[in-house]
């Protein structure tokens, strides 16, 4: 039986990941369950466990595919090479703006799940401890003194998990016009209209 055969029959681990990360999104934890998700990708209940010994190792999967991609990346873009601290803010913003680099609704997906298990609530508090480690050290490489590195990098972590929590209803042109600020408030620097001009630009914006 050839692999093509055989992902017809009992799928893939990546196929069952990928719907109940789907899952995960439309409907919360809750919805993640084995029946449902063969249901979805037309395969018997029993192909699941070929690829998974139960549907807590499926969960597991799951959060650590949020830690690779989420915390994973916001770590990487704290450390992204910056002549100035501006510019390092900037990297961390690309954050804000792909879900490519740190999928909101997964985001919010998984505090969702921390609310209804002490497990994940205290996952997430690790990570929450990571993240603003990183941005602590990235302040740190500027110079900030450590309670500033560390003050700073709390108002700009928990300004990202505010808009993860309320999902304000912004154009794109609305938040591109308080980059600037935003910068300004999590650095004590204005940034450079260069600076400015190259995170546009990665993001696909134009500010004309």
């Amino acid at each position: 039986m050839d692999t093509t055969t055989v992902d017809a029959v009992r799928g893939s681990p990546e196929m069952w990941l990928d719907v109940a990360y789907e899952s995960l999104l439309e409907g919360g934890v809750e919805s993640v369950r084995i029946l449902p998700l063969a249901k979805k990708l037309n395969l018997s209940r029993t192909s699941f466990y070929w690829f998974f010994k139960d549907r807590e190792e499926l969960l597991a999967a799951l959060l650590s595919r949020w830690k690779s991609t989420n915390t994973g990346n916001w770590i990487k873009r704290t450390e992204a090479y910056a002549e100035t601290v501006c510019e390092a803010v900037l990297n961390v913003f690309d954050c804000w703006f792909d879900d490519t680099l740190f999928h909101s609704r997964y985001e919010a997906a998984i505090r969702s799940w921390a609310q209804q298990s002490p497990e994940i609530a205290h996952e997430a508090a690790d990570d929450d401890q990571q993240r603003i480690a990183a941005l602590t050290a990235m302040f740190r490489r500027f110079d900030y003194p450590p309670l500033t590195a560390d003050v700073r990098a709390r108002a700009m972590y928990f300004t990202q998990l505010g808009y993860v929590a309320t999902q304000p209803s912004e154009d794109l042109d609305t938040r591109m016009s308080r980059i600037a600020e935003y910068v300004a408030v999590f650095t004590g620097v204005r940034p450079e209209e260069r600076e400015l001009e190259r995170f546009f630009a990665r993001r696909g914006f134009s500010a004309n």
